[in-house]
């Protein structure tokens, strides 16, 4: 029952609200939370691509969201790396091989490849 009316509310109306008041505490949290991705960082690439605002939280987001993407596709490389290193040694048992974790351009492509995001080497010219 809503408070203010008395009125009985539906199911909708009370997860529309309860999505509004977590929408509300998670701007009041950005104020004082500063991502990885400098303020200053993220206004230079939003003034790039033709974005202003002067809402600090509104960047925040963006640079949160960045910061987790970075972090997926960083995650999703070491994966790749891992198993690839797993097959090497699979397939050569006599030669030891370090148990460093080596990331290489085909990792992010791969990596990159399952976020939507394509990368084509270069062409060399001789």
């Amino acid at each position: 029952m809503d408070q203010k009316t008395g009125k009985k509310r539906t199911k909708a109306e009370m997860e529309m609200q309860s999505k509004e008041e977590a929408l509300s505490s998670t701007l009041l949290m950005l104020d004082e939370f500063a991502p990885i991705i400098p303020d200053a960082v993220t206004d230079y690439h939003l003034a790039r691509g033709g974005f202003q605002t002067d809402d600090v939280r509104i960047k925040r987001i963006l640079a949160l969201a960045t910061q987790k993407f970075i972090s997926d596709i960083a995650t999703d490389a070491i994966q790749f790396a891992r198993v690839r290193q797993q097959a090497m040694q699979a397939k050569d048992r006599k030669t030891k091989v370090d148990k460093k974790t080596v990331l290489t351009m085909d990792d992010l492509s791969a990596a990159m490849a399952e976020h939507g995001v394509t990368i084509k080497k270069p062409d060399y010219y001789f």
